[in-house]
């Protein structure tokens, strides 16, 4: 498991009110704690997540709302400096285009039959519901319709309806564009 993953994992642990510490984190994923204190302090300081210590509950918990920034995964991205350039880079391409992120992130239900698809969109599952849906969370409206179009599996919007709508009149002018409607 990648950095990302441990990171991932450990945000939404927290987000679930489960008070995770860095001896959790180095169980879960086989790391040393040391590694684990690493990939805590990198969430603190890198990411700027406002994390506070419960010492009777003997983990961590955020202090105010936080959204986890879009992680770039690499093929080796245990150096962190990868992971970091990533962020960059998307946060700058996110201010040429004066794009605002929301405090709160946007849900929907998609329904997902493909186990590989299921994996590669683990960072924006929060739930798994039965029938093959999954409930997910995403900082952008664009980067998530992106994404499902981008991938080759067979992806349904179960709801809302607006960002299904926002799908096909995506998938509508990609077609105008190149000519197959």
């Amino acid at each position: 498991m990648s950095a990302n993953d441990r990171i991932q994992w450990f945000h939404k642990k927290i987000s679930a009110s489960c008070y995770p510490n860095a001896s959790h984190l180095s169980e879960k994923f086989d790391i040393s704690h040391r590694q684990a204190q690493r990939d805590v302090e990198f969430l603190r300081k890198e990411l700027c997540a406002p994390l506070g210590y419960d010492k009777a509950k003997k983990g961590y918990y955020y202090e105010e709302d936080y959204i986890l920034p879009l992680i770039i995964e690499s093929e080796n991205d245990a150096d962190y400096q990868t992971v970091i350039s990533g962020l960059r880079a998307f946060s700058e391409q996110a201010a040429e285009r004066s794009v605002i992120q929301m405090q709160l992130p946007y849900t929907a239900t998609l329904e997902i039959t493909d186990k590989m698809t299921v994996m590669n969109l683990r960072s924006f599952i929060v739930a798994e519901e039965p029938r093959h849906r999954y409930r997910c969370e995403f900082p952008s409206i664009e980067l998530f319709l992106g994404i499902i179009v981008s991938t080759d599996a067979s992806i349904r919007v179960v709801s809302p309806d607006w960002l299904r709508e926002k799908l096909v009149e995506l998938a509508g002018k990609i077609l105008e564009r190149n000519g197959q409607q």
